[in-house]
């Protein structure tokens, strides 16, 4: 099922929000000092162009261990990221959700561009990867939590 909607939605429409991240990935990397956000537009136009079946989540829920996209510089990228281009692309995909949910049929693909425009905000200290190894991240995350915490009785 994922490869049929990724079909569906690379034909209709995901590609030009794809090329939209890839254009600002390319303006990035022109400027030089923005080539860390340039590497994240690239990885987030594959997530653009196909994204059923993955999600985005942060790295160091995924590592269980801070790196500088996940710390405090990581959030001074995201605001300067919003600033001057995050904004923009939030807004084509809230634009185009909205387009697509004016079906039934559309309905799943405007999920899919809500859940890109939120991406479209912070991309800085997050990478993608299946639903799979997002919920077995989490599941272990838990899991060392709840062993912390009994450990500390």
């Amino acid at each position: 099922m994922r490869a049929i909607g990724n079909l569906i939605w690379f034909i209709f429409g995901g590609i030009i929000m794809g090329l939209a991240w890839c254009f600002f990935g390319l303006l990035a990397f022109i400027s030089i000092v923005g080539i860390p956000w340039g590497r994240s537009c690239f990885v987030i136009a594959g997530f653009s162009f196909f994204p059923f079946g993955k999600v985005a989540i942060a790295r160091d829920e995924l590592t269980l261990s801070e790196d500088i996209g996940t710390g405090g510089l990581g959030m001074v990228g995201n605001i300067i990221w919003f600033i001057f281009a995050g904004f923009w692309l939030a807004l084509g995909h809230v634009f185009s959700a909205i387009a697509c949910f004016v079906t039934i049929i559309g309905i799943p693909f405007a999920l899919q561009h809500l859940k890109l425009a939120g991406i479209s905000i912070s991309p800085i200290g997050k990478t993608v990867v299946t639903k799979e190894v997002a919920a077995a991240a989490r599941n272990a995350n838990a899991e060392t939590v709840v062993s912390n915490i009994r450990s500390n009785r």
